[in-house]
């Protein structure tokens, strides 16, 4: 039997390499990545179970070749920073609106049957209902990145409706795990690396309560949920059992990595315990749907986080790759 074409864009990069790892061995896997924020290093394992990498600016020139006699295209490229930088909103509107009107451009005129889109949490807002579900409304993000992700989803949604592409989404909860360049726990380990007394943490002591769910448990529930999917739309939370405050997450970071007598130092940040503007102040999916197709969260939000920084200390400690 002959093996499946897949596609996956902005596969060098965190949660996308761990895909590649788990796709590399069963399909002909082409990752296509500009390597901005990606690393080759981390498509180490893919690329030795056969993984073709393709370094290519998904906002340029003709996209085409990419996707044709593709079976499946996970399009995992965007730009994944909540806050907001220097340069403003642009960034978050080209690398995740226009990119992903651009990979659907393509992925419609090669007739691939399937794409796979990782979203987030964030498209709820601040919800009046914790746990969240899918079917939440209504949906009024509050982050500039929230919003694109939304809109993101509605143009794959008028997609599958108008050409017959089948859309899986995926709204994803905190992803942590080794490879993470970015987020609350890569932040706190990396400045105990520099100075192991004292933690300067972004916000207002107790800071926010999320749920952190390891890349691992991520990996498993895309799949699961890919495989359980039929109909034009699916859409499935991702996300742990429970929540955990960012004190929590300092409490269990120190104690992983040995260290006590840790002074605090928050920042103030945006009220509420808000580390900035935009940032969702509580957050804790409804997972039952996903969890019908057999899957399951294997750690809480706090094994993640111990999880991840373990990870984090290790890679802060031997050299990066490219």
């Amino acid at each position: 039997m002959a093996r499946s074409k897949i596609v996956i864009t902005g596969g060098a990069g965190f949660i996308g390499s761990h895909l590649a790892d788990a796709l590399a061995l069963e399909s002909d896997l082409v990752v296509v990545d500009n390597l901005s924020a990606g690393k080759r290093a981390n498509l180490t394992q893919a690329t030795r179970a056969g993984a073709t990498v393709v370094k290519r600016d998904l906002l340029r020139g003709d996209l085409g070749s990419i996707f044709r006699r593709a079976d499946v295209v996970y399009h995992f490229a965007a730009n994944p920073d909540v806050r907001l930088g220097r340069a403003g909103t642009k960034p978050s509107i080209d690398e995740n609106v226009i990119v992903t009107h651009r990979v659907l451009e393509a992925c419609r005129a090669a007739k691939v049957p399937q794409v796979v889109f990782p979203s987030t949490s964030t498209v709820y807002g601040e919800a009046s209902v914790v746990p969240t579900p899918e079917d939440y409304g209504p949906l009024e993000p509050i982050s500039v990145y929230g919003a694109t992700k939304l809109a993101s989803e509605a143009l794959l949604s008028a997609y599958a409706h108008t050409f017959g592409i089948s859309a899986v989404i995926f709204r994803l909860a905190n992803v942590v795990g080794a490879r993470s360049g970015h987020g609350v726990v890569v932040d706190l380990v990396r400045k105990l690396a520099r100075d192991p007394k004292r933690l300067e943490i972004i916000g207002s002591d107790p800071g926010t309560a999320k749920s952190y769910v390891h890349v691992d448990d991520v990996v498993a529930g895309i799949r699961a949920g890919v495989q359980a999917t039929t109909g034009p739309v699916a859409v499935y939370n991702i996300g742990s059992e429970d929540a955990i405050t960012v004190r929590s997450i300092a409490d269990a970071i120190c104690h992983e990595l040995g260290l006590s007598d840790v002074a605090y130092a928050w920042t103030g940040g945006a009220g509420g315990g808000r580390g900035w503007a935009g940032d969702v102040r509580v957050m804790q999916l409804a997972i039952e749907r996903l969890e019908r197709t057999g899957w399951r969260p294997r750690r809480t939000s706090e094994e993640a986080v111990r999880a991840a920084a373990r990870d984090a200390w290790s890679s802060i400690r031997k050299p990066s790759g490219p």
